[in-house]
């Protein structure tokens, strides 16, 4: 028996046991290997809350709708909510009723060639169109506080507003409350900042030593809402601070890889998507990879933040109104998927005592340079490139 297991034949026989061994175990792993993949990606497509609602209530006015890019960019309407309720009810009382504490109309260029993302102040008095409250009676149109939009009309009142007030077609939109923000910065390990000065916000819950420190979920969501403690304490400032925050958190996500690492973008994907309500064109994974698949390949200094220019509104100095002719030359720009300049101003950092410049003419009718920053200008005003 022993000289017979030696022969050329049982050995073939069984090296040919092991290969048939070896392709199952591995079979069984690529299967275990499919089948997580394929649970996790339905995981967060599950997470995605799809508000038909808002596309239903926008069919209602396609006519009056500015017409869709011709040359292939996207736009899509950020809006963070000040929800109270739930999870996010610790930032004060709950009223029944939500406003738009930040609006970020979000414009990719065709062939994803640059991102243009553009602050609209809350405090912005604008002419608000008639919509539907969520009891489905109406409003009355009317000049309004921007942030009023979503307050008595939702996304979709907020989103006609935009395009009245712009004459840019939103061809997607995304919301996001307090809790979906804490949760994408702890996902990443926190997001770097930078303050010249002792930052103290009881209103906020924020305080901060000077100086370059890592904020986590619950302080960035403080540094990036706080008015108070901070320059003159306009929305202007507060939103200059919000860009340089989103740079930075760009930054982070370049310089770690972590668009190329599994192990750290499931956490970050399961952090967005589950705070996330969409449009249906937007309601997946894959709708949102073909939306975005083209941005990662856009070097930082052509990723763009900018705060739509505006003064204060002369009949109550609490509020804004736009300042023109340079508004309506960035409406057009976008319209026309032109790019437009920006200038950073150390957005958040200057001493309490300055306040904000306002975008000037520019000499020569040449279109102006706008207020803002762009991903590769370190929060810091150091250069990580």
């Amino acid at each position: 028996m022993a000289d017979s297991a030696r022969t050329p034949a049982s050995r073939r026989r069984r090296r040919r046991r092991r290969l048939r061994m070896a392709a199952l175990a591995l079979a069984a792993l690529l299967l275990a290997t499919a089948g997580t993949v394929w649970f996790l990606w339905h995981q967060l497509d599950s997470n995605i809350h799809t508000d038909t609602g808002v596309e239903a209530e926008l069919r209602k006015y396609m006519k009056e709708r500015p017409d869709p890019s011709r040359t292939g960019a996207e736009n899509v309407l950020i809006i963070g909510t000040d929800r109270r309720s739930g999870s996010d009810g610790s930032y004060g009382r709950d009223t029944g009723t939500a406003r738009s504490d930040t609006v970020i109309l979000m414009h990719l260029a065709a062939g994803r060639r640059s991102v243009t993302a553009v602050s609209i102040p809350r405090d912005l008095m604008v002419r608000v169109p008639r919509c539907t409250r969520p009891d489905g009676s109406r409003t009355t149109a009317g000049l309004a506080q921007f942030n009023w939009a979503f307050s008595w009309g939702g996304t979709a009142c907020t989103i006609r507003t935009v395009e009245q007030l712009t004459g840019v077609r939103i061809d997607h939109h995304v919301t996001v409350d307090f809790t979906g923000f804490k949760k994408m910065v702890d996902a990443v390990g926190g997001v770097e900042v930078c303050t010249p000065y002792p930052i103290h916000d009881k209103e906020a819950r924020l305080d901060l030593p000077a100086g370059r420190q890592m904020l986590d979920g619950e302080k960035a969501l403080g540094y990036v809402r706080a008015r108070h403690g901070f320059g003159d304490g306009s929305d202007t400032e507060r939103m200059d601070r919000q860009q340089a925050f989103l740079a930075s958190l760009l930054r982070k996500t370049e310089s770690e890889g972590v668009l190329l690492d599994p192990a750290k973008l499931y956490p970050v994907l399961d952090a967005a998507t589950s705070s996330l309500s969409t449009d249906p064109g937007l309601n997946s994974m894959s709708k949102l990879y073909d939306l975005v698949s083209g941005v990662q390949d856009i070097p930082m200094r052509r990723v763009r933040f900018l705060t739509v220019p505006r003064e204060p509104y002369p009949y109550d100095v609490n509020r804004d109104q736009l300042v023109q002719p340079q508004a309506a030359v960035l409406f057009a720009a976008l319209r026309d998927d032109r790019q437009v300049a920006v200038q950073s101003l150390g957005p958040g950092l200057r001493p309490p005592a300055s306040s904000p410049p306002v975008t000037s003419p520019p000499p020569g009718g040449a279109d102006p340079t706008y207020r803002g920053t762009t991903a590769d200008h370190d929060i810091c005003h150091e250069s990580n490139r």
